[in-house]
């Protein structure tokens, strides 16, 4: 095993450029991630308020855009799973906290490229930019739907906004792609060969082996999406036909012929599937974590979690097909994708089992951190448990195009995630910033959300039952769905409500960064490297004393020690249990 007794790549920094700018340290940059991801968030949700206003009140006037009109409509939509799958889902949890907490969690001085790591936040950053340039082109932005598919968003003339904002939209994905795939080789490189003296991989947290299948699932994920884009980029410019047959557009002739949408199809899915893991991931790591630490019990059947994990990662390459019932594909191949995506469940259930394996019988202590992760746990059997319907073709082909679909993404991948998210900040807040977030205030922001997305998500698979379309901007045309207004009604207020509760997490967030309490080295009684160093860390991580490694990372309920826990690098014996 190659460890980190490395000379390191550069000394502290000393302007303010170099030390909170452009810096080459992997915690600033986390920290930066995080603040990109915390913007972009506030971005999705309000795009997300704009189109449930529009559903309930149709002909409103909204303040900054007026009235909605469909098309408009459309492009909300568009941008708001855009902004959220890749600038929240994706960033925060491993661009952010993964890039904060895994050199130090294995005890490395830094990422093993950290010019690459600057590269790779910048680069993500003009992604963003690039991205919300889309709304103040001639156009506005694109209508397409965040999975993009042509011939819709491969001809410029289909509609408002597939002009110039689309091409934005392809260009800010492939930019942001170049600097996963960046992120990934740093991550990847970084846990093989930067590991401390000890560290196994068998004895590195679970938050590490989430980060690393993530990055893995990345570099071959991200690739695919990033030749797509190129090739759409030229369907739509240079005139050729990758993925556009002989078509008619707006009673004209279009100069294409021979391509495939379907091919899109192929390639998006690809990676659209693995990227679910990628969101979902990170959250399972920091949920394994936090409940250990809150439980004060070993991780149940650690091996058994990261095997797991490994099999949903390979797993998730197998299984894009489910995503495409409706489009023809062979009864023997939809056959063999329905088969795939139930065997992924069998690593999820493991995961859930040894969950709550952890909690059976523990002394849990109820702080913040672990509700969001318990919530974390609820959120993802609750998301789950609808993926074996689609699953199945003859399920899928009639609940595939209604809101059954968007309550189940939304819950297993969006929120899940989210709740993730939460789960780490407020576990690692105190060794980031120094200072302790407020209870009080975590506890109300906690149970406001968890009431909250289920009070909107939930009755999402009733109106899917019940065959409410989705993507439709209005209701007011089709008589069969004026039943189902009074609960889109519901459903609003409670977005409402939840939007509402996160500017509790937001106040609490500033305030607790100059005004919270003070924190100790390691206010959870935690056992992983993180909490071996100073609070935040310094720059190197350890001033300058490599860590070394004798325990696992989950050593609680010890018995015949001073405490209930035991350090990684603790060398204190440890009792097997």
């Amino acid at each position: 095993m190659a460890t980190s007794e490395v000379v390191h790549a550069h000394a502290a920094p000393q302007g303010f450029i170099r030390k909170y700018i452009f810096s080459l340290d992997h915690k600033v940059i986390g920290i930066q991630y995080f603040f990109l991801a915390l913007t972009a968030v506030w971005v999705g949700m309000i795009l997300s308020l704009f189109m449930r206003i529009h559903l309930i009140w149709p002909n409103a006037d909204i303040p900054l855009i007026g009235h909605i009109q469909p098309e408009t409509y459309l492009s909300l939509l568009t941008m708001h799973g855009t902004i959220m799958v890749f600038f929240v889902l994706t960033t925060a949890p491993q661009g952010g906290f993964g890039n904060y907490f895994l050199p130090i969690q294995i005890g490395a001085p830094d990422m093993a490229f950290p010019v690459l790591n600057m590269l790779s936040f910048w680069t993500t950053f003009i992604a963003f930019v690039i991205m919300l340039a889309a709304f103040f082109v001639t156009g506005g932005a694109p209508l397409h739907g965040w999975t993009g598919y042509p011939p819709l968003s491969a001809v410029q003339s289909t509609g408002p906004g597939e002009g110039l904002g689309a091409d934005l939209w392809i260009t800010s994905i492939a930019i942001f792609c170049a600097a996963s795939l960046m992120g990934a080789l740093n991550f990847i490189t970084t846990t093989l060969d930067l590991r401390a003296k000890g560290m196994t991989l068998m004895r590195m947290p679970l938050t590490v082996w989430s980060w690393f299948i993530t990055a893995i699932l990345g570099l071959l994920a991200f690739g695919v999406l990033l030749s797509a884009g190129i090739l759409l980029l030229m369907d739509r410019n240079l005139g050729t036909s990758f993925f556009l047959p002989v078509i008619v557009v707006n009673g004209q002739l279009m100069a294409h012929k021979g391509g495939s949408p379907l091919l899109w199809q192929h390639l998006f899915w690809f990676f659209g599937h693995p990227e679910v893991y990628i969101a979902i991931l990170p959250g399972m790591g920091v949920a394994s974590q936090v409940l250990s630490t809150f439980s004060r019990k070993p991780i149940f059947g650690y091996r058994a979690m990261v095997y797991a994990m490994l099999a949903i990662g390979f797993l998730g390459f197998m299984v894009w097909g489910h995503h495409m019932f409706m489009s023809g594909m062979s009864p023997y191949s939809a056959f063999a994708f329905s088969l795939l995506t139930m065997a992924i469940g069998v690593p999820s259930a493991i995961k859930t089992f040894n969950w709550l394996g952890t909690l059976h019988k523990a002394r849990i202590r109820f702080y913040t951190p672990m509700l969001f992760a318990i919530g974390f746990v609820s959120l993802f059997v609750s998301g789950g448990l609808s993926g074996p319907f689609l699953a199945q073709p003859t399920l899928d082909i009639p609940l595939h195009d209604t809101y059954f679909v968007v309550g189940h993404f939304h819950l297993i991948m969006g929120v899940a995630a989210i709740f993730g998210i939460f789960a780490a900040t407020y576990y690692w807040f105190p060794k980031m910033f120094g200072r302790m977030m407020n209870e009080g205030m975590g506890k109300a922001h906690f149970w406001l959300t968890f009431i909250g997305t289920y009070a909107i998500f939930m009755p999402m698979h009733y109106l899917g039952m019940a065959g409410h379309p989705r993507r439709y901007s209005q209701l007011t045309e089709l008589a069969y769905l004026h039943p189902l207004i009074p609960v889109q009604r519901f459903m609003t207020y409670a977005a409402f409500v939840t939007i509402g509760a996160q500017l509790i997490f937001v106040f609490n967030l500033f305030w607790s960064m100059f005004k919270g309490q003070k924190a100790a080295d390691n206010p959870w009684d935690a056992t992983t490297l993180e909490w071996t160093t100073a609070t935040p860390p310094p720059h190197d991580n350890f001033g300058g004393h490599t860590p070394v490694v004798t325990h696992g990372p989950y050593e609680y309920g010890v018995p015949g020690v001073a405490r209930d826990f035991i350090m990684q690098n603790d060398p204190t014996p440890s009792t097997a249990h």
